[in-house]
């Protein structure tokens, strides 16, 4: 997992009045709107005796005091910046410590969805989210869908660059592998700064669905998908010379091992609203297929070596988003999960992802999470 990249906590409908709990990259994190509904992002322990600022479900909720957060333990508030404004128990007068403050991270609430930056770039240097360029155009419909992986974020990323596991993983994207001619072409990869991709040409036996079908006119689906980051991935679909769509996926590492998949599905045919509850339905068959398979892929997590798996010609987009991934790591923005976790495992140790303000001032209660390869 990796600091330094923009991921996606939650629905924008998922975040109403109360603070909302959510875990990212190991760590909690607390969400809330202010008073003018804009949303924030703080490290989710309080600084003080370690209660949970924010709550999921009926659980133990903290709430919202005009422009800031308050905990339920003992009442300490905190506004948008991770400032402490508030500590009761010193009573009105006393002055707040400089060293009272949390983390607090850059929002932005774009396609539905509420994206945070979790990490200490300043904002010239953070790399951009990934964008959804038709959302929002005339002629285009969105779907926004959430779905979760009991598998690791770059299993996830890699399944979605396969051009192989079509023919045999979803029945309408190919022929389950009946064709004695089957074969993957070679591919001519799309390297961009942010990631690698490629669009191809598939034969496919085509949906069972007659009204989705209509908007299809030949039996060749010209399709692909690249990379953005480590955990965001865009997929093109032209079904006809038409009709296209185009799908944003915004994968949030929860922790190692699990996943929620963020995805916006933009098409520029069949925009009624009937279309999208049939794409919708769609989406989540060809979801599950994906789950299923994934669920059983050993390890769950993508081996660090890349001479720990076979790969051959068809993984050539795979090979090269590895490739971006060692980048990262270089930059030393990888967190030492194995690290992290043996701190938690004592039961003594919570970290926080480094804020914007860690690079300029000092004095944080909480540690950050160890990472590899600081340079």
């Amino acid at each position: 997992m990796f600091i330094n990249f923009w991921y996606p906590a939650c629905l924008s409908e998922e975040l109403s009045e109360r603070p909302l709990k959510v875990k990212m990259l190991g760590c909690n994190f607390a969400l809330f709107r202010d008073e003018n509904g804009e949303a924030h992002c703080l490290s989710n322990v309080c600084i003080h005796r370690g209660g949970s600022l924010a709550c999921q479900g009926d659980a133990a909720p903290g709430k919202v005091v005009g422009n800031n957060i308050q905990c339920p333990y003992h009442g300490w508030q905190f506004d948008k910046n991770g400032d402490c404004v508030s500590i009761p128990s010193r009573g009105m007068e006393a002055k707040i410590p400089p060293k009272a403050k949390i983390d607090s991270y850059p929002v932005q609430e774009k396609y539905n969805i509420i994206f945070v930056f979790l990490g200490d770039l300043p904002e010239e240097d953070r790399p951009p989210l990934l964008d959804a360029v038709e959302y929002g155009q005339e002629g285009w419909a969105a779907n926004i869908q959430t779905y979760d992986l009991e598998t690791s974020y770059q299993r996830s990323i890699e399944n979605a660059i396969d051009p192989a596991h079509n023919e045999y993983v979803h029945p309408t994207h190919g022929f389950s592998g009946d064709r004695p001619d089957y074969s993957v072409p070679k591919l001519e990869l799309i390297e961009e700064e942010w990631g690698v991709g490629f669009m191809a040409d598939y034969e496919s036996s085509g949906t069972p669905d007659e009204e989705y079908s209509k908007l299809r006119d030949k039996q060749t689906t010209q399709a692909g998908s690249g990379t953005f980051g480590p955990s965001q991935f865009w997929t093109r679909i032209h079904p006809s010379g038409s009709f296209f769509m185009h799908q944003y996926s915004y994968d949030l590492p929860v922790d190692e091992n699990t996943t929620r998949v963020f995805l916006v599905n933009m098409r520029n045919a069949g925009l009624d609203n009937d279309m999208g509850a049939r794409l919708r339905a769609r989406n989540l068959i060809v979801a599950q297929q994906d789950i299923d398979v994934l669920a059983e892929v050993e390890p769950i997590q993508t081996p660090y070596d890349i001479t720990n798996e076979f790969m051959v010609p068809a993984d050539s987009c795979i090979v090269k988003y590895r490739d971006h991934i060692k980048s990262y790591e270089k930059r030393g923005w990888r967190i030492d999960v194995k690290k992290m976790n043996a701190d938690l495992a004592t039961g003594k140790i919570v970290h926080a992802i480094p804020s914007p303000r860690r690079r300029i001032e000092d004095g944080w209660v909480l540690d950050e999470v160890p990472l590899l390869n600081q340079e």
